[in-house]
């Protein structure tokens, strides 16, 4: 795998002054983002976020996701803290592109959840790949992260593709009565980790009440 770094600015944003530093792999059309806030260059445990795209929640607002708000809370919280680093990989779907994430939403119309979904499109459950993650932080000069997740299987992902994961910081985003049934299946089906807890997220059962017939996207 070729990666170039080619490009970098200074991006002012309603969260603070970030370092935006561009990156592009060879015969891949897709571009990923390093957004480092301070010095993190020789620095260990760096607060650390690696965030995959996600077109229909940050840019359309979907409901059926907590992409968005976590986008923002990891933007948020590396600039409170002034120092650390977003990585924004282009792999939208959990890595199984953007017309397939639509198919897998169509099966989700019709009453399958986001495991099974995949599943019987024959789509494996998470898709994602983090040798780019890797690349990114060692070309920053970053040893090891702190790294913002409540999803195990990430830690362990960035771990296998040579990222030094320090330990895990929880992420937890309030959830909603739309995207619940879909953070409770992450939870009792993908080992996502919500503490009950100052968050106020819940790991109980948690009830839907909207109209899966209105909404066209229940999960």
């Amino acid at each position: 795998m070729t990666i170039e770094r080619y490009s970098e600015c200074r991006l002012p944003t309603e969260y603070g002054v970030f370092r935006v530093i561009a990156y592009r792999e060879a015969s891949n059309p897709n571009e990923h983002l390093a957004i480092v806030a301070g010095d993190v260059e020789g620095k260990a445990e760096v607060l650390a976020r690696a965030h995959s795209e996600c077109l229909t929640g940050e840019i359309f607002h979907s409901l059926k996701c907590d992409c968005r708000e976590q986008l923002d809370l990891g933007l948020r919280r590396i600039a409170d803290a002034g120092e650390g680093v977003l990585l924004y990989l282009r792999q939208e779907g959990r890595g199984i592109g953007l017309g397939d994430k639509i198919r897998v939403y169509q099966m989700q119309q019709k009453g399958h959840d986001t495991v099974d979904a995949n599943r019987i499109l024959g789509f494996p459950d998470d898709a994602r790949r983090y040798d780019m993650a890797a690349f990114m932080l060692k070309d920053l000069g970053v040893r090891s992260i702190s790294l913002m997740t409540n999803n195990p299987s990430k830690v362990d992902g960035l771990r296998k593709d040579g990222v030094v994961v320090a330990k895990r910081v929880p992420h937890l985003v309030e959830p909603h009565e739309v995207n619940r049934g879909y953070l409770e299946t992450k939870r009792a089906r993908m080992g996502h980790v919500y503490d009950l807890g100052e968050d106020g997220v819940v790991t109980a059962p948690l009830q839907v009440s909207y109209d899966p017939s209105v909404l066209l996207d229940a999960e």
